[in-house]
């Protein structure tokens, strides 16, 4: 059975018994601060479980897409060095919620297994819990399996979902692999090998545990069983790797192709099929790359895979022409991936040509270090460097040491990641404290919401942190006035900029913010002087001012048309708003889809299209909140509140009604447009919008109009006809390519029965060393392969050289690289040519930049195998 089949045989078999058919969830779990992923099928069901969400039904079943790459459950590291661990896998589980309890899942499991899947009941070995005899009697007497194959084990058959809570014993199945595998069955001393395989285990959830450890029975006992997809897969294909079954061999061979490499058992391979699966299913469910949370593990996984595909000789961007294939093997079950195979393929390009411009330099500093090596471990300052400075995650850098059987010195990267925490902590002081605790009593009048030029008076100045009586010119300083129409930076908008004008002196406004209930205009003197007492008229630039109202105004628009689309679970959790643009951060379990964003957008816009008068009010927050009006994040209110209400809707009430002591335009169509022009996930249930008003959006849309001409006349045809342009050229480009490759596959290939001739006899054994014109880094692979075998036992070096760098690949026979490595000879070749190199003992790859250099390495070969073998 296909993967795919097995998965709707699951579904299918449980559908028939009752159970409602619930969709994967997202990677993210929704509002769950506990988890980093969705590691296990339950996840969705938390809540259910714990009895805080009641659902339509006591009975369903999955197939959850999970991930194991950070916190708690991590398997990154073991990814591609074993047979079953994987970063992203599939969990089919049968969940009851108080309804059917142990002898039913056991006669579900059971049946599942034997019946509908045919799986020979001697392959299959039974464990339950030491002290569940019910579980016990249910398989020993009632379903009749064999004492034989039954064992009964302690802590690995009980599972808790922490500390506290829902917990009780489970039942794992294992198949048996053979006597021809090694290890002994479940609870024997060998049990850690790979005979016996656990392929389900159903939870029994009949306890609750206080916080004293006591268990106390649950009213409503539970089930929730797991078994995954890819091992079951590989039981039901008759192989022993989860890399063998059909969905990963089609990613395999897809991942082969596009680096180059012939051996699907390259553990590099298995790197880059795994990952292609996180990484693509992460980014569809809305994380994407960054320095924290999230989005760091995924930028781990991309960079590991990145340079498993540098480690085959790949130097070119690849890894996101597999997103294809792995919708074709995986788009069906779940539709997302295709829905979102740009936005997929987009995001790991640019992360990747982010990560390939220092990926050299990093992998350079790395040899270096290694090549001075005293012992195993790799210095914490050698590590660090390559974090900080080249983008290696460190679990990147564990992986290459590994493979060289190093150790990292972890005390030491530590030390020099602290001592870079100090100094950026000393640089982020304040170059100018205006900081300093004001000796004032009342409070600035605001005169903003009317006026955008007022008269003032200086009632103290803050500079270098402390109270002063005058400023001089070219000092820096926060001015306190009694009364401005500049506003204070609050509720996302940024303070307003301008100029306070005294009879002797002109300040620049360049911020201003809130101390109390006072106004720091801060910024600098350009002339004259400035003192306490001074008359000065403030003007506020209006401008800015008026972009930076367009998009508040716009940003309490989104809010209401979000809650709209995507329901009323939508809150604000932060939001900036300038001049330039609006940004606006909501709460919201997935990613918004473009519909959804269009649908936002296009309501947005009608508000704006409607020109209602937008209106303020002043009055107690228990009336505000009566009318509705919801409160900003991050803002503290007093007794009096301001309410903003803005457009209207068919009923004739307010499309938005919020508290905002912000400024705003007149009317809704003051604001001209929206745009949106980002959607991103910033932390765990939380999501971002960017957008643009006014002439910022005109700009964007003349933007685009002018770069779609523009490549319309490179491509000699219409905007219209475009795309059907372009997809022809991709056509005619796809078909080149490959007449390309196949011709100088051809060309490599015609040129071995010349270059046989050419090699050198060396104490009893053959050295060719030769340089191919037109051959690329696959031909010349190819090349060297057949060379290998023609000559029987000896050394091949082939040499491409192009107009700025020159290709190499190595490759030694089976008998001699016990005498001369492979990755040797390329190091000492690429070092001739002023470049790099490493690989396996019998076949690695370089290259160098040194074209000049070429034949003389060719010749100084020769003296190095020599030396070698002798």
């Amino acid at each position: 059975m296909k993967s795919a089949q097995i998965r709707d045989a699951f579904l299918n078999y449980f559908a028939e018994q009752g159970h409602t058919v619930v969709p994967s969830s997202s990677l993210v779990p929704g509002n769950d601060p506990t988890l980093m992923f969705t590691n296990a099928g339950m996840v969705q069901f938390k809540d259910t479980f714990l009895g805080h969400e009641p659902r339509p039904y006591t009975r369903a079943v999955s197939s959850q897409r999970c991930v194991r790459a950070g916190g708690k459950h991590n398997d990154l590291e073991n990814v591609g060095y074993t047979a079953r661990h994987h970063t992203f896998f599939e969990m089919l589980g049968n969940f009851s919620f108080g309804d059917y309890f142990k002898r039913e899942a056991i006669r579900f499991a059971w049946d599942f297994l034997t019946k509908v899947l045919g799986l020979p009941e001697e392959r299959l070995w039974v464990t339950v819990h030491i002290s569940d005899d019910e579980a016990a009697d249910i398989w020993l007497k009632e379903v009749g399996v064999s004492a034989e194959r039954f064992s009964r084990l302690d802590e690995d058959n009980f599972w808790q979902m922490g500390d506290t809570g829902p917990c009780g014993p489970s039942s794992e199945i294992f198949y048996d692999h053979g006597a021809d595998v090694p290890g002994g069955p479940p609870g024997s001393d060998n049990d850690d090998l790979d005979r016996y395989i656990e392929i389900w285990n159903l939870v029994f959830m009949q306890f609750e545990r206080s916080a004293d450890g006591e268990l106390h029975p649950l009213p409503k006992p539970s089930v929730d069983t797991g078994m995954g997809l890819e091992r079951i897969a590989a039981v039901m294909q008759g192989v022993h790797s989860n890399y063998e079954i059909d969905l990963f061999q089609a990613l395999l061979k897809a991942a082969a192709d596009i680096v180059g490499c012939a051996n699907l058992e390259e553990k590099s391979l298995r790197v880059i099929a795994d990952h292609i699966r996180s990484c693509s299913f992460l980014i569809a469910d809305g994380v994407l790359p960054s320095n924290e949370g999230r989005g760091y593990v995924l930028r781990r996984i991309i960079r590991r895979a990145v340079r498993h595909g540098h480690k085959l000789g790949q130097e070119n961007i690849f890894f996101y022409r597999l997103v294809d294939a792995l919708a074709e093997q995986m788009g069906d079950a779940y539709p997302e991936l295709r829905a979102k195979q740009k936005l997929i393929e987009d995001t790991l390009r640019k992360e990747e040509e982010q990560f390939a411009k220092t990926l050299d330099k990093g992998m350079a500093v790395l040899e270096e270090a290694l090549s001075g090596l005293e012992g195993s471990e790799i210095p914490g300052e050698v590590v660090f460097t390559l974090y900080d400075t080249y983008g290696f995650p460190v679990d990147l850098t564990q992986d290459i040491a590994r493979e060289r059987s190093l150790t990292l010195d972890m005390a030491g990267y530590e030390a020099a990641m602290e001592a870079q925490r100090e100094r950026a902590r000393a640089a982020g002081k304040f170059k100018h404290d205006y900081t300093a605790t004001l000796d004032l009593e009342g409070a600035t009048e605001f005169l903003g919401y009317e006026n955008t030029v007022a008269k003032g008076k200086v009632v103290a100045i803050v500079s270098e942190g402390e109270q002063v009586d005058t400023l001089a010119e070219g000092q820096h300083g926060a001015v306190v006035l009694d009364r401005t129409p500049f506003y204070a930076e609050s509720g996302g908008q940024v303070g307003d900029s301008g100029y306070l004008q005294a009879a002797g002196g002109r300040f620049e406004v360049q911020d201003c913010t809130r101390q109390g209930g006072h106004h720091l205009h801060t910024g600098k003197l350009l002339r004259g002087s400035l003192s306490v007492g001074d008359e000065v008229e403030a003007e506020v630039s209006s401008e800015v001012r008026q972009s930076t109202a367009l998009n508040h105004s716009a940003t309490h628009l989104l809010h209401a048309a979000l809650r709209k689309v995507l329901g009323d679970h939508v809150t604000q959790k932060g939001s900036l708003v300038d001049s330039e643009r609006l940004r606006f951060d909501f709460s919201h379990p997935e990613a918004v889809t473009t519909k959804q964003l269009h649908a936002i957008e296009a309501l947005v816009n009608a508000q704006i299209r409607a020109n209602t008068p937008v209106h303020t009010e002043e009055t107690d927050i228990e009336t505000a909140r009566k009318k509705g009006a919801m409160a900003l994040f991050g803002e503290k209110y007093g007794d009096t509140v301001r309410v903003l209400s803005m457009g209207e809707i068919e009923d004739g009430s307010a499309f938005s009604v919020e508290l905002c002591g912000g400024t705003h335009v007149q009317r809704t169509g003051d604001i001209g447009l929206l745009r949106i022009v980002g959607e991103s996930g910033i932390a765990s249930g939380q999501r971002r919008i960017e957008a643009v008003t006014g002439a910022h959006a005109l700009a964007l849309f003349d933007q685009a109009q002018q770069r779609l001409e523009h490549t319309a006349a490179l491509l000699k045809t219409r905007p219209d006809t475009l795309a059907d342009k372009v997809e022809q050229l991709l056509a005619n480009n796809r078909k080149l390519e490959k007449e390309l490759a196949q011709l100088k596959t051809r060309l490599a290939s015609g040129a071995g029965g010349d270059l046989s001739s050419q090699a050198v006899d060396i104490a009893g054994h053959k050295l060719l060393a030769a340089s191919i014109d037109g051959a690329d880094p696959k031909s010349l692979r190819d090349l060297a392969d057949q060379m290998k075998n023609k000559l029987g036992s000896g050394v091949v070096l082939l040499a491409a050289p192009g107009e700025d760098k020159v290709a190499l690949v190595a490759a030694v026979t089976k008998d001699l690289t016990g005498q001369v490595a492979a990755g040797d000879l390329m190091r000492f070749a690429a070092g001739k040519l002023g470049g790099k190199g490493g690989g396996r003992p019998d076949m690695a790859q370089g290259g160098g930049t040194d074209v000049a250099a070429l034949p003389g390495m060719l010749k100084d070969v020769q003296g190095w195998v020599e030396e070698q073998l002798s």
